[in-house]
């Protein structure tokens, strides 16, 4: 029998579930704190950084709404959810800015626990969510993007949907008016944090018609119910929909005798506003961007051809299946049982059926990428409990009975504990990276752009104060090309002379009211150029004549682009016609050697053999053709020494400071990367160092 026992849980009681299940959500997530928080590089003003890229972004707009002010065009989220959120809690907590943003995600991503325990104690089984809020709240993913220091707004993504949940379970179960207030104020919230959540909550509208065709069609309060979450979905300013919604439940309240009556035509009228403000082109949008989007194709078509950026982003690929199931409930198998437990849940518990969009949006991870685990989490942990639950009962005995629950779910929580502990990530920025950035800042105007990998972006925007082409935002193909050029061009001029060119461009960009083509294709239609090979040729030339500087441009060389640079190149290593396919250059780079006296064992499959100078690349030997070490002697000035052996081949360079060896062909040796970062070599009419540390090198352009 698939029943559970009722619980009638006190308040006292449910409190204390409440405080054990949020103090042990947040202790799980001290864990990275100690263990990172004794290493020196990992602190900037006596604080750790954080270790999400994205967070410099909403960082930077508190930063800027404190500030009172910011530049025009930089891109700053003042009108960000998150960015006030943090704003209204610098003023209110009296810790610095850094420890806020620091510690933000684990404080409010622990929420989770409360609706969980809540929606169990909706369903009379309390301990069941109570179990399900101890697995849930540290689940693979779920602690991965809500640890300490994973300042996103993924640290209340989840916990408002739960929420929504649990007001929609409450209504369904209870059925009284005074339930359908709590659904709107939900949904609405949860809009005006995450507005991407305009799918999910327009499947819950859907999903609640679908349950009142099927279960329950005379029932007018189930339609109250959809009419609530519509209003709550509704493009309106929030408290807009919550005024609405306060009308609406006043005028179900009052006139609870004409409520059917006059259901239908008010459906109307909201459904109206509904398409008005957007209907489905949000959601469309969405289906496009993450599920039609077709992972087999490399390039996205505007007038020109370019790179796709998700071909290169891990958490838009598809996953395996122990992966996924990791990610959700800690292991296959205890992903398996949960799934097994989540469907006699949703068999027994039919409002559960609320949970549906929220686990399926998670299940489509597999095809979408393991960012949409996080969202199959709390019904899958809802599942493992009520499994734990209905296995439990069968014990007569109390006590005993909540032992072995006790050491089911301690089972089902240990291997997310063991990935806690090993799952060690490190900040964003090193205290070397940051001190360049802030130097940086001491010289450059905000007005000023630095350019940089995508990567770097929102970081170099919050520690140096200066604006970006590309970041964790802007960072389609066509906006990494120019990027992606500057940095693998063969020749100084080509880079400085792209440098100029797009700042100027896309500064005029923003003031162009009707613009219709990207900032690359704006830039090539003002200079009177069509064929893009033409256009990457007129560049090279010393002559080719530039506009007038507005402002300061700078180009960021951090080591830490090394081990993704292969990736950087992918942008604009093609033509941009589509006519031809470039052939893919070579590169490597590791610091795992193993000397065997004969060979330099450099892994996957390479070494090098000392006796003839060759590279052994699988059952494929090549010569090598010129061998480079570089090191920085105890001045800190770059030695380079170099050694010939032949006329084509591969070229190696160890960069004995870093312990690094590079295996590279002639494309990257000459890119601008390499022979700046690497070898501190630059065209000293087009270039000047500003900073040269081992870590980070800044170069100011000339012209």
């Amino acid at each position: 029998m698939l029943k559970l026992k009722e619980e009638h849980t006190s308040l006292r009681a449910l409190f204390i579930l409440l405080a054990i299940a949020y103090l042990f959500s947040i202790s799980m997530r001290f864990i990275w704190v100690n263990k990172v928080g004794t290493i020196p590089q990992f602190h900037w003003n006596n604080e750790l950084m954080i270790n999400n890229n994205d967070g410099y972004y909403y960082a930077e707009g508190a930063r800027d709404i404190l500030a009172g002010h910011h530049e025009q065009n930089d891109l700053s989220p003042v009108d960000s959810a998150m960015s006030k959120l943090t704003v209204l809690l610098s003023k209110i907590i009296p810790v610095s800015f850094e420890a806020l943003i620091l510690y933000m995600p684990a404080f409010l991503g622990s929420l989770i626990v409360i609706p969980l325990i809540l929606i169990g104690r909706a369903l009379n089984q309390t301990t069941l969510g109570f179990i399900a809020a101890l697995i849930g709240s540290i689940a693979h993913s779920y602690y991965n993007r809500t640890m300490t220091g994973y300042y996103d707004t993924d640290m209340l993504n989840i916990v408002f949907p739960v929420f929504e949940t649990y007001s929609l379970i409450l209504a369904l179960t209870h059925q009284r008016n005074r339930y359908l207030l709590p659904i709107t104020a939900s949904i609405a919230l949860y809009q005006w944090w995450y507005p991407q959540a305009y799918a999910l909550d327009t499947a819950l509208f859907v999903l609640i018609i679908a349950y009142a065709l099927l279960f329950d069609r005379k029932n007018s309060y189930i339609y109250k119910i959809a009419l609530f979450i519509l209003i709550g979905i509704l493009s309106l300013p929030l408290v807009v929909k919550i005024g609405l919604a306060v009308a609406m439940f006043s005028f179900f309240h009052f006139k609870n005798e004409l409520s059917a009556k006059f259901l239908l035509p008010i459906f109307v009228v909201i459904a109206g506003i509904y398409f008005y403000t957007g209907g489905v082109s949000p959601i469309w949008h969405f289906v496009q961007g993450y599920i039609l989007r077709g992972h087999d194709q490399n390039v996205l078509t505007s007038s020109l051809h370019y790179y796709n950026v998700m071909s290169t982003v891990r958490e838009a690929g598809k996953i395996p299946f122990d992966l996924f199931s990791e990610r959700i409930s800690g292991h296959s198998v205890t992903f398996i049982l949960a799934f097994i437990g989540y469907i006699g849940a949703l068999y027994v518990y039919r409002p559960l059926l609320i949970t549906l969009p929220l686990t399926a949006l998670g299940f489509i991870a597999m095809s979408s990428g393991l960012r949409f685990t996080i969202y199959a989490v709390p019904g899958m942990a809802l599942g493992i409990a009520f499994l734990i639950m209905h296995i439990a009962q069968l014990i007569q005995q109390k006590t005993l009975r909540y032992i072995f629950a006790f050491a089911l779910t301690a089972g089902a929580i240990y291997p997310n504990f063991l990935h806690i502990k090993e799952y060690i990530m490190p900040t964003v920025m090193t205290t070397d990276e940051v001190s360049a950035l802030h130097e940086l800042q001491k010289i450059s105007s905000p007005e000023d752009y630095v350019v940089a990998w995508w990567d770097y972006g929102f970081p170099i925007r919050y520690y140096s104060n200066t604006k970006t082409w590309i970041d964790g935002a802007q960072h389609g193909g066509d906006a990494n090309y120019p990027a992606s050029f500057v940095l693998t061009a063969k020749d100084s001029t080509s880079a400085a002379h792209m440098m100029r060119l797009y700042t100027e461009y896309m500064k005029k960009g923003f003031s162009e009211t009707n613009k219709t083509k990207n900032n690359f294709e704006y830039m090539m239609e003002k200079e009177g150029v069509e064929d893009p090979n033409d256009f990457i040729t007129a560049l090279a030339l010393p002559e080719y004549k530039l506009p007038q500087k507005t402002h300061d441009v700078y180009l960021y060389l951090p080591l830490r682009m090394m081990e993704i640079f292969p990736t950087v190149a992918l942008f604009s290593n093609l033509d941009l016609t589509g006519k031809s396919q470039p052939q893919q250059p070579f590169f490597y780079t590791t610091q795992s050697v193993q000397d065997t006296g004969k060979t330099l064992e450099l892994g996957q499959g390479l070494s090098i053999i000392k006796a003839n100078s060759t590279l052994k690349i699988g059952m494929q030997s090549l010569p090598i053709k010129s061998f480079y070490q570089v090191s920085y002697d105890k001045n800190q000035k770059l030695q380079v020494s170099q050694q010939n052996f032949a006329s084509a081949g591969l070229n190696v360079i160890y960069m004995a400071s870093y312990g690094q060896f590079l295996v590279l062909d002639d494309y990257y040796l000459q890119s601008q990367y390499i022979q700046m970062f690497v070898f501190e070599q630059y065209d000293k009419n087009l270039f000047q160092p500003v900073i040269m540390s081992p870590m980070t090198k800044i170069f100011k352009l000339k012209i």
